[in-house]
């Protein structure tokens, strides 16, 4: 018996299916691969029905249990497409690669290698090309997709990262794809954001083509929302060590979840989760940070030019932001085996390079305006703060902000 898959396209109406195939890219994805729990069939099959559109899609048969899922070009889920697939290949090489080498090892036809070189080099990649030797990549732009974070990552890790060319917000979009069932390790990273958002729905700056605009998905098991309350304090260690692993730069820690350089704001990050109303378990975690990589102050909104810094701007030197954002990916993987059972190293960073503690702040919160004396971090992650009249609290994330009385920090 044969039947065809259900074929999903994200469009509103049927002529805009048909165009979302008709742009799209071919996808490379291997017999094996898994969209959401649902096979894929085969790469040549899945090309022709891009190619050819919906016809395509209505001559083909397929066994029983082939399903799958298109999307936009811009949106695509399941695994790398063309050009991400290549990239990868040629990455991983430091000598020419055949096209024929290329075409085995992706189980793509010659022609379809050759589009993709042709797209990449369009997209400021530097390909040389010699006869009877085959491809090699000589330069690469600062972009973020598959294919470059292949050059960091597992090729099976990039298989649940989708990267975008623009969205209102990678949380935004990451929720959305929670709820359809997307499995923990999903990570979405844009070019740009237009609506990027922190804590107490600030907007955070996101020019295309600078930062590092990422979010994971976490699932954790049977654990309740109370057990994790500093999670956001978790993640500003993680993305400390990233940032450490990737440029060998060490980054002051705001409280509650800043990361610093020379005074000035690196990193903003916000955390979310869903809560099972009857046994307050957590259902999915969405964790999202924004770093400032290559920006210069001009690139900056002139309301936070006094308050944001980038890595360029303090290094002097332009930085991959792949890399970077495949040691976040690696710094999330390990917060989302250790919360919350194994807090003490990320304490023990956290406390390191914390730059609230031992000075003066101001607390800001709907009942509160004070200043006060930032003593220390306690066992928790909350900031331990004594008054104007000698009393000492603490005060937990979500209950106040903490700003700086002479700067940002």
């Amino acid at each position: 018996m044969t039947v065809r898959p259900k074929l999903s396209l994200r469009a509103s109406n049927a002529s805009a299916a048909i165009s979302y195939m008709e742009h799209a890219q071919s996808l490379s994805i291997s017999h094996a691969g898994d969209c959401f729990g649902h096979k894929c069939p085969r790469n040549d099959i899945l090309s022709n029905v891009i190619a050819s559109g919906v016809a395509a899609w209505q001559s083909h048969t397929w066994n029983t249990h082939s399903h799958f899922t298109i999307f936009p070009a811009r949106d695509i889920i399941i695994n790398m497409n063309t050009k991400d697939s290549v990239i990868a290949v040629l990455k991983k090489s430091r000598d020419y690669v055949s096209g024929e080498k290329i075409s085995e090892t992706l189980g793509l036809s010659r022609m379809a290698v050759n589009s993709a070189v042709k797209s990449l080099r369009a997209d400021g990649y530097e390909i040389t090309s010699v006869t009877n030797r085959g491809y090699l990549l000589t330069r690469s732009p600062d972009i973020i997709n598959c294919g470059e974070l292949s050059a960091y990552l597992p090729s099976e890790r990039t298989e649940k990262v989708l990267c975008l060319e623009s969205v209102d917000s990678t949380n935004n979009r990451l929720r959305s794809l929670a709820l359809e069932g997307a499995p923990a390790g999903q990570i979405v990273i844009a070019e740009s954001q237009t609506a990027g958002r922190g804590r107490y729905g600030r907007s955070f700056a996101s020019p295309k083509g600078k930062g590092v605009y990422l979010s994971a998905l976490l699932r954790p098991q049977n654990v309740t929302a109370a057990s994790v309350m500093s999670a956001s304090a978790w993640v500003a260690a993680a993305i400390h060590n990233a940032v450490m692993n990737a440029f060998g730069v060490r980054t002051g820690i705001k409280w509650v979840n800043d990361l610093t350089l020379g005074s000035k704001k690196l990193c903003g990050i916000l955390t979310e989760m869903s809560i099972e109303s009857e046994n307050g378990h957590i259902q999915y975690m969405v964790i999202g940070a924004g770093v400032n990589v290559n920006e210069t102050a001009e690139d900056f909104p002139e309301e936070y030019r006094s308050v944001a810094t980038s890595l360029y701007m303090h290094t002097g030197v332009k930085l991959s932001r792949a890399k970077l954002a495949a040691e976040m990916i690696k710094s999330l993987d390990k917060l989302s085996e250790d919360i919350p059972f194994n807090k003490q190293p990320y304490l023990d960073i956290y406390r390191t390079y914390n730059v609230t503690a031992g000075k003066e702040v101001r607390l800001v919160s709907a009942n509160e305006n004070s200043v006060a004396y930032a003593k220390a971090i306690d066992d928790e992650f909350g900031l331990v703060v004594i008054d104007k009249d000698g009393n000492e609290k603490t005060v937990h994330s979500g209950e106040a902000s903490v700003r700086g009385l002479y700067g940002y920090v």
